[in-house]
């Protein structure tokens, strides 16, 4: 059963928080948080961690709530006809989302590009689009071929081009604990992709 805690719930509403689980999945994720505490030696009945299960449990709904999430729903109606036929591209497109592997965060931006072919799309649709896939259990690979792959679907351009860049905590905070270290992934489609001179004009937008 889904519990009410007033603290909690005002933090969701000011984060913007939508898309609830599946009555049930809410109370079994705060469990195996509980359990969580447990198991590492914890007292999770101490005054710091009564609410932590629930606290968790909430917070994990909200950064994987792009699984309940979809693009087309997204994107609604905020397409509209346009004779633009040059580059378009958002850039800095602040983003988190966590590592499937050691589910830790990465947190970085991406940059996304399109060349319209009669259609253009909200500004903040694009953004909407990058949060509903990094808000999941994520490499960044696979994150940069699924937005633009997406853009690319839904409103089929001449090209789309994605850049991710990203610090990976999994990196940062175990292993060999490198502090700096930044991974950059791209996925080109169309345009893009076949020609070298859109190419290079787009490398050279992102440097601006």
């Amino acid at each position: 059963m889904r519990t009410f805690d007033p603290e909690i719930e005002t933090e969701d509403r000011l984060a913007g928080y939508a898309e609830p689980l599946p009555p049930g999945q809410l109370g079994k994720l705060t469990k195996i948080y509980h359990d969580l505490l447990d198991a590492i030696g914890e007292d999770s009945n101490r005054q710091g961690l009564v609410k932590t299960p629930a606290r968790a449990a909430r917070a994990m709904e909200f950064i994987t709530q792009g699984y309940r999430q979809c693009v087309e729903e997204i994107v609604n109606d905020a397409i509209f006809d346009s004779d633009a036929s040059e580059i378009i591209l958002v850039k800095d497109i602040e983003l988190y989302s966590m590592c499937e592997h050691h589910l830790l965060p990465f947190i970085g931006r991406a940059h996304v590009a399109y060349i319209p072919n009669g259609k253009v799309i909200g500004l903040s649709k694009v953004a909407r689009i990058v949060d509903v896939f990094a808000r999941r259990l994520q490499i960044q690979e696979n994150l940069t071929t699924q937005i633009a792959q997406s853009l690319m679907n839904c409103l089929e351009p001449t090209g789309v081009a994605v850049v991710v860049e990203a610090k990976h905590l999994c990196m940062m905070m175990r292993g060999v604990e490198k502090q700096n270290s930044v991974m950059k992934t791209s996925c080109l489609l169309g345009a893009f992709k076949e020609d070298a001179r859109t190419r290079s004009e787009f490398l050279s937008l992102l440097k601006e």
